[in-house]
């Protein structure tokens, strides 16, 4: 089989796109917390509100987008999502009140949730199974590459002084529309095209990607999972008993994900550094660091992620946050706050689960449920992905104050390591098996 790889990367890394607006949204807020505490004068736990508000929006999105890009199209549904963020960065960059300014952040949560389903479903359905971990995998990188332009452009744009936070919101403006033009070159999946009755596109889709014997053998497989009654699958057959399996590991890893309080570097870095005794450019230097080693150890997953597997990269990262977790909590419980060793291992923390979770999460997610369900369940999956990040970001700050930030991060160690138990136990090993082969693995009829 020769894969047409610059066809494949192309349309890839433009899907992909949705990702790096995804990590910039979601990123954006942490260096404008002084600012919004300053100018709407909150308290920590309407900071709190105001930095997960986004994330209702997230939840939003997640809980329609699959089942609006089974109705309408994976790639209309993505557009319509560049089209959502770009009304979120001009509006919160315009807002004067809270309520306004939560409005547009749910508007741009919208859009994270629908690309955080759609990107690497599309993906997915494109790739050919040896492939497919590294060009899922893109989705992550575009991500914490879109993470990192956050943490640089509101570095670069703390100059402009007291307006500084409205420049940082409002430059998610260009990205979004530069995704919206972009995927007028992305074909629509051949997977939904095939549940549509379009097997000639389908086809001419997967010839182009790999081949005529590859788009032969791939439509004989698709075509066949998707036989029966009924082409698009619902919420409720989601919750059929013989998808119990892939179900719980979708949910558990979803959450899972978050609960192992990544997010809670990624959102409130700044605000931690300053808890290190750092001021607030400093605090938004060191962040810029996290960006670096994001998109560093992303790119050695994606490097590996066919070869060593889905399983142990999420064992590895699960056990390196362990440890992060323990060290960070234990250098805040003896007060060395300022010092370079603390600093170091809340930096070294998301290389971890760059290496880790990160990548392969998503991946999995992407792979693991049927043709038939794959819309409805990714939905399920990524709304509870949501759920569990909303309730992460809301209660960091109440934790810290009603505990210490030894605790909180001792809070997340111990998750991690239950984490790492669910996976050597319960996951199976995703790489290199197709699709439809992975169904008539997982799925006990």
């Amino acid at each position: 089989m020769k894969v047409n790889f610059k066809y494949l990367l192309t349309i890839s890394l433009v899907t992909a796109l949705g990702g790096l607006l995804f990590g910039f949204d979601i990123s954006v807020i942490s260096g404008t917390i002084p600012f919004l505490q300053d100018f709407f004068e909150l308290n920590e736990a309407m900071k709190g509100w105001v930095v997960s508000s986004a994330l209702i929006g997230c939840i939003l999105g997640a809980s329609y987008s699959g089942r609006l890009g089974d109705k309408f199209g994976r790639k209309k549904i993505l557009m319509a999502v560049s089209v959502l963020f770009g009304i979120s960065a001009i509006g919160s960059g315009l807002a004067n009140s809270i309520p306004t300014f939560i409005t547009y952040r749910i508007i741009g949560g919208i859009a994270v949730g629908g690309a955080s389903v759609l990107a690497p479903m599309y993906i997915a359905e494109v790739s050919p199974a040896h492939l497919r971990g590294r060009m899922v995998s893109l989705n992550q990188l575009t991500i914490v590459v879109g993470i990192s332009m956050a943490y640089f452009s509101n570095y670069f744009l703390l100059a402009i002084g007291e307006n500084a936070w409205r420049w940082m919101f409002a430059a998610e403006a260009v990205p979004s529309l530069f995704f919206f033009f972009a995927l007028f070159i992305v074909p629509e999946s051949p997977r939904w095209l095939v549940a549509k009755n379009d097997e000639n596109k389908a086809h001419e889709v997967l010839k182009r990607v790999a081949g005529t014997d590859f788009a032969n053998f791939e439509l004989s497989e698709i075509k066949e999972s998707l036989s029966g009654s009924g082409k698009r699958g619902t919420i409720r057959e989601v919750f059929k008993k013989k998808y119990s399996l892939i179900l719980f590991l979708g949910i558990f890893l979803a959450v899972f994900q978050q609960w192992s309080g990544i997010n809670v570097i990624f959102f409130y870095a700044p605000d931690i550094f300053a808890k290190a005794n750092l001021g607030v450019d400093a605090a938004l230097f060191q962040t810029t660091l996290i960006g670096v080693m994001n998109i560093v150890f992303t790119i050695l997953a994606m490097r590996v992620i066919d070869k060593m597997g889905r399983k142990k990269l999420m064992l590895i990262g699960a056990a390196g946050m362990t440890i992060c977790y323990i060290i960070i909590g234990y250098l805040f419980q003896i007060g060395r706050t300022g010092d370079w060793m603390l600093l170091t291992f809340i930096i070294i923390t998301p290389a971890f689960f760059a290496f880790g979770l990160g990548p392969t999460v998503w991946v999995v997610l992407s792979e693991i449920f049927p043709n038939k369900i794959r819309g409805a369940a990714m939905s399920v999956a990524t709304f509870s992905l949501w759920i569990a990040c909303y309730i992460l970001t809301l209660t960091f700050p109440i934790l810290v104050e009603l505990f210490n930030s030894a605790i909180t991060f001792w809070i997340y160690g111990i998750i991690c390591v239950i984490g790492f138990a669910v996976i050597y136990k319960f996951l199976p090993e995703t790489k290199g098996i197709s699709l439809e082969k992975l169904e008539k693995m997982l799925v006990k009829e």
